[in-house]
């Protein structure tokens, strides 16, 4: 038996798609299984603060959308406080801070509502910006992609960010920066997340 295995050939690795979708996020994917679906509520309607849209879109190293795209989202809510045990302090009610989307399958564009994330403590870091964590998984992505959104309003804030000043080059820290606008009266920041190529997102080893 030992000889024997020593003649098997490693497995072929495989990404996560292209039917991730299907099971962690079903009913934006047409299925109707879940009575709720899991990660859609990220602040709920107690939270405190500024309510906001984020949009965007993955983009390939190509410059072409991504239409298969899992998004995982976490936050603090406006008092800089996350949804578990140690946190930094209470959340409100039915407040998450956690959430999960796609893209759409014909444009590529992602988006969801919640509200603008305060100040937090790191953990040995110091004040970080407010900010978003997201984490990515995609047909071609072996291993999901660690990334941050921070907001380009908070310029003091972003300015003494601990992590943001790990990155060495200008360029490099604005792929982290999503830009706020205005649309029918609701502050939108977007944030377009490149994989690869000359403006490649900064993405973390966590």
């Amino acid at each position: 038996m030992s000889e024997q295995l020593n003649y098997l050939k490693e497995s072929a690795s495989q990404t996560a798609g292209p039917y991730v979708h299907i099971g962690l996020a079903p009913g934006a994917a047409g299925f109707d299984i879940y009575k709720q679906e899991l990660g859609w509520d990220i602040a709920g309607p107690n939270a405190k603060g500024e309510r906001i849209r984020v949009e965007g879109r993955v983009i390939d190293g190509m410059g072409a959308p991504i239409k298969d795209v899992l998004l995982e989202v976490w936050q603090a809510n406006a008092e800089g406080h996350h949804a578990h045990p140690e946190g930094g302090g209470p959340v409100e009610d039915g407040f998450r801070g956690w959430g999960r989307v796609i893209t759409d399958f014909e444009t590529g564009e992602w988006g969801f509502d919640t509200v603008k994330p305060g100040k937090t403590r790191g953990r040995n870091v110091g004040t970080q910006a407010p900010h978003l964590n997201f984490w990515i998984v995609a047909r071609g992505i072996n291993i999901g992609l660690n990334t941050r959104m921070y907001f380009d309003d908070e310029v003091e804030a972003n300015a003494k960010d601990p992590v943001l000043n790990l990155i060495e080059w200008e360029h490099r820290r604005a792929t982290l920066v999503a830009k706020r606008s205005e649309r029918d009266g609701v502050l939108v920041y977007r944030f377009d997340i490149t994989l690869q190529g000359e403006d490649e997102t900064v993405f973390f080893d966590v």
